[in-house]
């Protein structure tokens, strides 16, 4: 167990790496960090035919567990609503590893898996999460914009998944040749890959307006 209680990363027998162990982490502020350079997740859900999907959301991380919404009229969303089991990864490409082997070459990347079933959250919870969304993918922009009407809080659902069993694993560095293609002629090494926002654009009514600092100030 953690300092939070929570069981250590990868301690379970879902979540243990088994592929590479030496590339996991039980570092929970590896997680967090992970967490919170992300912008997408995708949550996996299979339907009633047993047919598995897997849906992109926008989340946040809220202390230790992530936030996500989705519409009351997605059956996959009230699937999840309605405690169905789910497994959640996030992402970050950091970049391609150029080996002197087809077999060799792979990326580099930070990963986390979280499994678990999520918790619906209504009234000034439900409120309170979507706010820590907005503020997480727009930082300054809830202060601006228009807050959700009650036909649009009505058809939004607003779901808590704990980070109590995740695991996280992480890519790293150059290629791992094997010793007899070290000395082939050829360049070898990794390119890295980096995420940056380009300039806003607006659209044709926003022109008549100055881009807001707080847009202007956001960096990847």
């Amino acid at each position: 167990m953690t300092e939070n209680g929570l069981p250590a990363l990868g301690s379970t027998d879902r979540t243990r790496v088994r592929r590479f162990p030496e590339n996991a982490s039980d570092d929970r502020n590896v997680l967090n960090a992970i967490l919170d350079a992300g912008l997408m997740a995708f949550v996996a859900v299979t339907d009633d035919a047993g047919q598995p999907y897997i849906l992109p959301v926008g989340y946040a991380r809220d202390g230790d567990r992530i936030l996500f919404h989705g519409s009351t009229g997605s059956r996959l969303f009230r699937s999840l609503a309605a405690g169905a089991p789910t497994c959640l990864t996030v992402t970050l490409l950091d970049g391609l590893v150029l080996a002197r082997s087809a077999f060799e070459s792979s990326m580099n990347y930070r990963s986390v898996m979280v499994l678990g079933s999520c918790t619906v959250l209504d009234g000034d919870d439900k409120a309170t999460a979507l706010r820590v969304i907005s503020d997480f993918l727009l930082p300054g922009r809830w202060a601006d914009i228009r807050q959700p009407s009650k036909k649009e809080d009505a058809a939004t659902l607003v779901l808590a998944l704990s980070l109590e069993e995740a695991s996280v694993k992480i890519s790293a560095g150059d290629p791992s040749d094997a010793d007899e293609d070290v000395d082939r002629p050829i360049w070898a090494g990794h390119v890295p890959i980096r995420e940056v926002f380009g300039e806003p654009i607006p659209d044709e009514a926003g022109a008549a307006f100055p881009v807001p600092d707080y847009v202007a100030s956001w960096t990847r």
